[in-house]
């Protein structure tokens, strides 16, 4: 309840805003929390533990109770929606209090409540960090009692119907299996979700009301069977659409099966993008699941589905997220939407999804909650990261089995995750298609060429001259260096994709690829894999670089695509001159050496993949580099006997891209020059639109290493306009063919081109 006054009484409270007429608006502290309690407890109640997220909320803000902070806010004046937080100068520690609480009221119990109430703004803690410098658990709440947290805020009277709580009675499901972790993590975002959004509804209003409304996955589901009605009325009678067409017959038929996990085992070119969304929309409208989330491995990918399924569902219905969004696709309902995927159709990336399971910032782990119940489809599920693939395959077993999570593995190239020794993978997985084996005969549409000696490289002079051979071809090689260094011995209309070009100047590159295709113009293309894992392009002619066998089925996947060449396409599997760079590229590329050496006959059969994947795998020195499953206490009940966990460290190391050693600089390519000259003519502009404009300039920016940005910072080829935000400066850094050139080697005349 909100409460209206010239000035603030002496009722605790929790928030005050100031309107447009100079009056105040109170939020008590008693409504706050019970708030707060009833929203956290329906979020948590799709998980049976509602009585843990109750109390969790009632006593998240015990310390707003204390007389420093009722003094500190009832100072404050303005519109500062972020007030309440601790952590600034100035304010006051309100969530100790009652991490103590508790502790003290509750013990052992307490002490997993502890973590969440302690962390709800600051992020999920360690218990004891073994990070040298970093807050943990334990330390603050000793701090805390030393300064007499609890007792200053007891001396405010709270009501017993806040204070005194039973002890919560609910378990996580199965916890002699390790499963404490993600089930603290699934509560902590009931509570930091809960808490979010009742202070919104206070702060603001208007921006409360857009997050509401949004249809029901049975509402959306006419609408996808009349785009796919639609669909098939127009498709030519051709053997590849009629295969599609029984893929997605057999993935309507599988979608009344229970929930659980699902592999879609379907060869490149298949239909598994539309067929896995049928499933999806069926089996969740069936079992009455939530929503679906759609998870991609790269953004180039990302955002040809999301425009699909924006074009079916519509604009509004479908959320996209993910690091490089296109602002001009945003409006103020899906920015708010992203926050905590409360819509009913998510796409986003691997990295998004993966890593806010593990997350400890509170912004992070919002979206938990709403991924209980849901149907998650893995794109291109092969391209899992092998260097966490451990604590990834063991949170979806718990979301499959305890959270009415079903998983659908989409891919052409299934990895090998069923359980062995020494290797806990996927227990139960279940092929939607009836016969896989029979769908890659009944597709073959190309012939692969395998090279006669794997131990003779080629030069890339030679395959720059085979290359040359044909009007249009494309050809992947395994780094941004090959690709530049083989695109430059190749004719001058020959088109460059790598990672060195930013994302916006790679969605223009690959549409215009699409397109010539189409159109028929002779095409010839040197990329990175980039394009390889969903990216809908259909070559007569590939040649791929050795690497692993996936990525040479991925490649294959470019070409005779749609069957409609009179002849089978041609795939080329060549030795270039180096191998791929150390690590898990250069494994990949030696386990699919090594079955590929062994081949008779096609080297692109089912069976094979399973051989190669288990070779890979066993070639890594772990699947679980970061060691995360014991920070989190993953494999045994030591978590539920001593409530030890080690949250903020698993997070800080689950990181399924390197940032560290990288930068982020923002070039010159389309608006991104008027949008640096926004950013840099306004020093003084308010944080949220600087925010804006470096959200918007997210897809200009190329990654480098930090050593090649302090060349170019001494060079000046680039400025530093913000702590941490690089920006081109000089007009011959990124070249419209290339992106951004490092290369002394390569010179850029803006007038010539390269010379």
């Amino acid at each position: 309840m909100e409460y209206m006054s010239d000035k603030p009484n002496n009722k605790p409270l929790a928030h005050v805003r100031q309107d447009e007429n100079g009056e105040w608006h109170e939020h008590h502290l008693d409504e706050h929390l019970r708030g707060v309690a009833a929203m956290a407890a329906d979020f948590a109640a799709n998980f049976d533990s509602s009585d843990w997220a109750n109390i969790a909320g009632l006593w998240h803000d015990l310390g707003k109770y204390r007389e420093k902070f009722q003094t500190y806010i009832k100072k404050a004046s303005g519109y500062d929606a972020e007030a309440h937080i601790e952590g600034a100068p100035g304010r006051v520690d309100h969530s100790t209090a009652g991490a103590i609480h508790a502790m003290e009221k509750l013990g052992l119990q307490g002490r997993i409540l502890a973590y969440l109430i302690a962390g709800h703004h600051a992020g999920l803690p360690d218990w004891n960090s073994p990070e040298e410098g970093q807050s943990s658990l334990f330390n603050r709440i000793e701090e805390g009692k030393k300064k007499g947290y609890l007792q200053e805020a007891l001396l405010a009277s709270p009501p017993p119907h806040i204070l005194d709580q039973p002890n919560p009675t609910s378990l996580p499901p199965h916890p002699d299996k390790g499963a404490w972790a993600l089930w603290i993590r699934m509560q902590f975002s009931c509570l930091v979700d809960a808490d979010f959004l009742d202070t919104e509804a206070f702060m603001d209003g208007r921006k409360a009301a857009l997050r509401t409304g949004y249809p029901s996955l049975k509402d959306l589901s006419p609408a996808f069977d009349q785009y796919m009605a639609d669909k098939a009325a127009k498709a030519e009678d051709t053997l590849v659409n009629r295969i599609r067409a029984d893929v997605l017959r057999q993935c309507r038929e599988k979608a009344l099966l229970p929930s659980s996990m699902f592999s879609l085992t379907v060869p490149t070119g298949g239909g598994k993008t539309l067929s896995s969304m049928a499933f999806a929309m069926n089996h969740a409208v069936h079992h009455g699941k939530r929503r679906v989330i759609y998870v991609i491995p790269y953004t180039s990918i990302l955002e040809q589905t999301a425009d699909i399924f924006r074009s079916i569902f519509g604009k509004e219905n479908v959320i996209e997220h993910h690091s490089n969004l296109d602002p001009d696709q945003e409006d103020s309902r899906s920015r708010l939407a992203t926050e905590n995927w409360d819509a009913p159709i998510i796409i986003t990336t691997n990295v998004q999804f993966f890593e806010s399971l593990f997350a400890a910032r509170t912004s992070r782990s919002r979206k938990l909650h709403n991924i209980v119940n849901s149907v998650v489809v893995l794109d291109e599920a092969q391209l899992l990261p092998p260097d966490f693939l451990a604590p990834i395959l063991h949170a979806m077993t718990d979301l499959s089995n305890n959270y009415g999570v079903s998983f659908v593995l989409s891919t052409a190239t299934q990895p090998a995750f069923t359980p062995r020794p020494k290797f806990l993978g996927l227990s139960n997985v279940r092929e939607l298609m009836d016969d896989p084996d029979k769908l890659y005969v009944d597709l073959k549409r190309v012939d692969t060429k395998l090279p006669t000696d794997f131990d003779v490289p080629q030069s890339w002079e030679a395959i720059a001259e085979q290359l040359q051979q044909h009007e249009s071809i494309l050809c992947i090689v395994n780094s941004r260096n090959d690709c530049r260094e083989l695109h430059h011995l190749m004719p001058k209309d020959t088109i460059h994709l790598s990672a060195l070009m930013c994302g916006q100047h790679r969605s223009h590159v690959i549409a215009a690829i699409k397109q010539r295709l189409k159109d028929g113009i002779p095409t010839r293309v040197v990329s990175t894999q980039l394009v390889e894992a969903g990216v809908d392009m259909d070559f007569p002619v590939v040649y791929r670089a050795l690497a692993g066998l996936d990525a040479v089925a991925q490649a294959a996947g470019r070409c005779n695509r749609e069957g409609v060449l009179p002849e089978l396409g041609r795939v080329v599997v060549f030795v270039p001159p180096k191998p791929a760079a150390p690590g898990l590229l250069r494994k990949a590329q030696q386990s699919g050496q090594e079955v590929m050496r062994l081949c008779e006959g096609d080297p692109l059969t089912r069976e094979r993949f399973e051989t190669y994947f288990r070779a890979y795998y066993a070639s890594l020195n772990s699947l679980d580099r970061a060691d995360i499953i014991s920070l989190l206490d993953m494999h045994n009940r030591a978590g539920a006997r001593q409530a030890v966990f080690n949250f903020r460290t698993a997070a800080s190391k689950f990181r399924l891209i390197d940032e560290e050693g990288q930068t982020a600089v923002i070039v010159c390519y389309g608006e991104s020059p008027n949008l640096i000259a926004a950013l840099e003519s306004n020093p003084n502009m308010e944080p949220h639109q600087r925010r804006g404009l470096l959200r918007r300039l997210q897809r200009y920016t190329v990654n480098i290493r930090d050593h090649e940005c302090k060349k170019l910072l001494g060079s000046r080829d680039i400025r530093e306009i913000y702590p941490g935000v690089h920006v081109q400066s000089s007009d011959t850094l990124y070249h419209p063919q290339l992106g951004l050139l490092m290369s002394k080697d390569v010179v850029f005349d803006p007038a010539h081109g390269v010379v």
